[in-house]
């Protein structure tokens, strides 16, 4: 059975300035160095009642961890900064997060890389209060504002930073505010301490449905990453230490068959009867229409095969370069930052 775990930020933290050195040797303490059965993995979530990231409870829920012989804990962190910073410190196996933490870690000089690859948009929204919705009509006018994101170093950060520096905001123009996702995010918005902020499903639609706000850019499908980045995002995937990829190779297909399973699920079922799959509580007080609503708004950001976008990885590329000082002048092998191995192996 799932036990369904929330990490301290600072715990993680501070287990990551412990282990920053030796992280990839410490990072085979589940299953030990070889595959065998009843293999234990330990997957952080950026958020697991996220939209973004339903396959991974999904998969549970329709027990594909269980048919493929591995015992998986699913534990969730409300950022994918957080959760990126479980992996590299050795206290998970793998992070269902956004591909771009994956290139980010490679100039930091860790080699970390996506094996399932879950969607190919952001599935981000960009959303306005109703007070400040007169004064941000674009990016172009991010420039003074309190502008919301998950956490600082998180996947809404890098992509709010883009679409400011895209429209000539310089990154010190705005503030960014971490303010995690759900009810927080929502509170933040009211209270006036954020006058926007780059949020997901099933928060768009509960602040849609309150009337708390409005949609400034929608990411969350293939053609509305086009218009706002200039080409498909990969974003949420299952991503691991190559290391340990490479020594638990029996194990990793397996966690690949099993996703692989759910995205082909996902594509061939309504966003209700997911919706019907999920833990009541995920639809964060909305009801279950909201919540099914708020799916059917993602669904299209999804792969349906695990397998990596052609041109994705070099548009991540081009969107962090653009604005983060530690990559502009780097050479990333984007080579290394995934893998079809498995997922096209995937029965």
């Amino acid at each position: 059975m799932r036990t369904l775990t929330r990490v301290s930020a600072v715990a993680v933290a501070g287990a990551l300035a412990l282990t920053t050195l030796t992280a990839c040797g410490s990072n085979s303490s589940s299953g030990g160095s070889s595959d065998g059965k009843n293999v234990k993995v330990k997957i952080m979530v950026g958020g697991l009642d996220k939209v973004i990231y339903l396959p991974a409870m999904l998969t549970e829920r329709l027990g594909y961890f269980k048919d493929e012989g591995v015992s998986v804990q699913l534990l969730t962190e409300p950022a994918g900064v957080q959760a990126e910073t479980a992996l590299v410190s050795g206290d998970v196996q793998g992070t269902v997060g956004f591909y771009d933490h994956t290139l980010d870690l490679q100039v930091k000089g860790k080699q970390v890389e996506s094996v399932v690859q879950l969607s190919q948009a952001p599935g981000e929204v960009e959303i306005v209060s109703n007070q400040a919705a007169g004064d941000i009509k674009s990016p172009k006018d991010f420039k003074g504002k309190k502008l919301g994101v998950t956490g600082i170093g998180s996947s809404t950060d890098f992509l709010t930073k883009y679409l400011a520096v895209n429209s000539d905001v310089q990154t010190s123009q705005f503030t960014p505010v971490a303010v995690g996702a759900g009810q927080t995010f929502i509170s933040a918005l009211q209270q006036g301490s954020i006058q926007g902020g780059m949020t997901t499903d099933p928060t768009v639609a509960t602040i849609l449905d309150k009337k708390l706000g409005k949609i400034l850019i929608d990411m969350r499908t293939p053609e509305g990453s086009k218009q706002a980045l200039g080409g498909l995002y990969p974003s949420s995937s299952l991503y691991m230490q190559t290391e340990w990829v490479n020594s638990h190779k029996e194990t990793v297909q397996k966690l690949a068959n099993a996703f692989v399973r759910t995205l082909k699920w996902m594509s061939t079922h309504s966003a209700d009867e997911i919706a019907a799959k999920m833990p009541a509580d995920y639809a964060q007080g909305g009801g279950k229409d909201l919540y099914a609503q708020a799916i059917k708004s993602t669904l299209p950001m999804f792969t349906t095969d695990g397998v990596m976008p052609a041109d994705g990885p070099a548009t991540v590329e081009r969107v962090l370069k653009a604005f983060n000082p530690n990559l502009k002048n780097a050479k990333v092998d984007l080579d290394k930052t995934f893998t079809t191995e498995f997922v096209k192996n995937a029965g």
